[in-house]
């Protein structure tokens, strides 16, 4: 069962009930974001290594320190639970003692995203139908009733939306025709055609928004508001980050008796870092682990504004007295997945780094691409562009002395590398094209 208790404002510490809504009213959608709390006593009554050990290996598992309740809707109850791929010739390639891999690339949509979207759709279904029970099963111009209270039913008036850059879009499109919800995606129009085809394939109603992916968030949220959708934006929507979390839930429990000292991520809206660092946290409070991680954030050069907010909090400015006035960014890199200049989970971002004792450091494409090469060779790894990020920003943190020749590090691939095909020609490179001649094949051989 769910033990979540209370949302909390990130910003004023406001308390609300888990039903308030998405942000705190008095801070506004920009400054207000919310955090989920649980009853942490009664979490460690119940989530102990001997009771975990009986359960389902998925994300599920960690029910108590989830805010749906468990089992899931029928069609997605095998999300998370994604290897941890041991590195050791990349590690050596890299100038670190050790190299683990969160391999999300394997989820059921090659993403980490996965892990928000499913609950996000757990939570619509639980939430609306219990709305729609209350009110004695009425249907609703806005399509978020049932005539029937059950959470596993296919809930076919519920309708459900989200803005992304491509990943959070097509894991929404999965866990959404898997439950049997209908699905609304803006996407902006540097979306990579793989990522596309998914949402397609998948049912989904796609909006290709001529503009820029703020532009597209932001005709999601205002579209949410008008049809009656559920928002799946893990910008504003506190329940996602939850999703998020069960990543640094994994970690933490697969890293139980051998923990690294970094846990390296890509950072785009600033979501998945806060939420395998509450992950890691949590299970830390709940006495699954006795140990702490840092976190290694990492960013595109191109778009860096929590690496930037990083670089001004270190020099002693205070967290509480950064606004979002502060972000400024340009908006150019190839890797799609991290390309926020805007981002809306900034102040949870820092909050993870600054609490954990972490880092932050922003990395060129070039050192990306190189990143996507090395992974795949040296690990047998297919990483994203934005996945791959995380493994080049060990590399830089490296060089800038942040970790040293003994570090043992958890690198989080969020993205498989099929999600941008054309991403990764561009770091990997084209074959030899030769005649059908064995003799060409040992003209290319001898040349290498």
């Amino acid at each position: 069962m769910s033990l979540a208790t209370q949302l909390i404002c990130v910003s004023c510490e406001k308390e609300f009930p888990p039903a308030a809504g998405w942000t705190c009213p008095a801070c506004g959608p920009d400054e207000g974001i919310l955090d989920v709390q649980y009853d942490l006593p009664r979490v460690r009554q119940t989530l102990t290594r001997a009771a975990l050990a009986t359960r389902p290996l998925s994300h599920w598992r960690y029910a108590e320190l989830l805010p749906v309740a468990v089992p899931p809707p029928a069609g997605i109850e095998q999300i998370g639970w994604t290897p941890l791929v041991d590195a050791p010739r990349l590690a050596a390639a890299l100038g670190i003692g050790r190299l683990r891999l969160k391999d999300d690339g394997r989820s059921a949509s090659a993403s980490f995203k996965d892990r928000a979207s499913s609950i996000g759709v757990a939570h619509a279904i639980q939430t609306l139908v219990a709305t729609a029970s209350h009110h004695g099963g009425s249907s609703t111009s806005s399509g978020t009733s049932r005539d029937r209270a059950d959470p596993r039913a296919t809930p076919i008036a519920i309708q459900i939306a989200c803005a992304s850059t491509g990943n959070a879009a097509s894991s929404l499109a999965h866990c959404a025709a898997a439950a049997g919800l209908a699905c609304n995606i803006f996407v902006p129009r540097t979306v990579p055609e793989g990522k596309l085809t998914q949402l397609l394939a998948y049912g989904a109603r796609v909006f290709k928004v001529m503009g820029s992916y703020a532009e597209a968030y932001d005709l999601c949220t205002t579209a949410c508001a008008r049809f009656g959708w559920y928002n799946r934006n893990c910008a504003v929507n506190p329940y996602l980050v939850e999703g998020k979390k069960t990543g640094g839930l994994e970690v933490a429990e697969q890293c139980a008796d051998d923990p690294p000292e970094w846990v390296a991520v890509s950072i785009g809206d600033g979501c998945t870092i806060a939420g395998i660092y509450k992950g890691l946290r949590q299970m830390r409070e709940a006495g699954v682990i006795s140990w702490n991680a840092r976190m290694l954030g990492v960013q595109a050069a191109g778009v860096a504004p929590i690496t930037n907010l990083w670089q001004r909090l270190i020099a002693g400015e205070s967290l509480e007295k950064l606004t979002n006035r502060e972000l400024h960014s340009r908006d150019t890199t190839y890797a799609d997945s991290i390309n926020c200049p805007v981002p809306r989970n900034w102040r949870k971002a820092l909050a993870a780094l600054r609490d954990s004792g972490g880092a932050c450091v922003a990395v060129t494409d070039e050192q990306i691409m190189e990143a996507v090469r090395t992974t795949g060779r040296l690990s047998g790894v297919f990483a994203e562009p934005a996945a791959a990020a995380a493994v080049a920003g060990i590399a830089q943190a490296r060089r800038d002395g942040i970790l040293t020749e003994r570090s043992s590090v958890v690198a989080m691939i969020t993205g498989n590398g099929l999600k941008d095909t054309a991403g990764a020609l561009r770091a990997v490179g084209k074959p030899h094209e030769i005649k059908p001649d064995v003799g060409e094949v040992e003209r290319i051989i001898r040349q290498e």
